[in-house]
This record gives structure tokens, sequence and C-alpha cells, in this order.
């Protein structure tokens, strides 16, 4: 029964992911599914990256995010501004140089209440170094860079 249920939901997790349309302005895999997989609610409650799981799931902007639980669904759904990620879940030292990478969902950071996403340990080390002036180059790059294909930047 478990597995009939499990293979309902990932199911309907495709469907939502082939009916979904992500846009270039946010950093999705082939699925759609954002933050690498992982619970965009989870940075914020557990100050880790958690993976999420296609039990429950929400589409927002176009793009698929998976949560740990119902709970952590249900604090999206009734918030996703707060949670989701600056510059569309892309790399947000990449942002700070015009540039759109995809994150591996574990280098983050909070700052005031936004979370920002880095493409991996490295970048986020880079980053952290100046989090506010590479935050403000970002946020003056993203109006630029945000409809624009990554490849194209």
């Amino acid at each position: 029964m478990y597995a009939l249920i499990r293979l309902i939901a990932a199911g309907a997790l495709l469907t939502v992911a082939a009916t979904a349309t992500a846009g270039v302005e946010t950093a999705t895999d082939r699925n759609n599914v954002i933050l690498a997989g992982h619970d965009a609610v989870a940075y914020f409650t557990e100050g880790r990256p958690v993976r999420g799981s296609d039990s429950f799931t929400v589409e927002y902007g176009g793009a698929v995010y998976l949560f740990a639980s119902a709970g952590n669904r249900d604090l999206f759904q009734a918030n996703p501004e707060k949670f989701a990620p600056a510059y569309g879940g892309y790399c947000a030292l990449g942002a700070s140089f015009g540039k759109k990478f995809q994150v591996d969902g574990k280098a983050f950071e909070i700052v005031d209440g936004r979370l920002y996403v880095n493409k991996n340990r490295q970048a986020y080390n880079v980053w952290k170094k100046d989090i506010p002036g590479n935050i403000a180059k970002a946020d003056a790059n993203w109006p630029q860079i945000r409809d624009v294909a990554a490849r194209d930047l």
C-alpha cells in the first residue's frame, strides 16, 4: 500500500512539474524543482538545509518547491514571498557579477529575513566576505538579468 501511495505521489509531482512553467527567472532543474530539492521553510525554522519530499509540494512562480512536512508546506503557502529565495533561487554571488548559476541548496544565509543561496560552499565563502556589498551589487544587477537565460549572460 505504501509503495502505491508513493507511486501516486510521484506521478502527481511529475504532472505538476510538467504543467508548471518555470521561466528563466527561477533556478530550477528539468522537473522545475527549485533549491536543489531543499525545503525553503526549513532554512528559516531549522537553520539548515533539509531535503524536501515529493509528498509535500507547492508550485510558486513556475517553480516546484519540495517540503519536508505538511506544516512547512502550509507555512510557505501562507506567505511564499517570505520564504522564496532571493534572485529566483540563483546563486547570490553570481547575481552580484551579473551571472546566473544553479545552486546545490546547501550554501545559504538568511539576511534581514531573506534567503540567499549560493552555488556551493566555495562561492558562499567568497560571498560572505562582503555580504552587504554583494547583496547591493546583486540587487542592482537582478532587474537586468532576471529575464535573461543563464546561458546568455
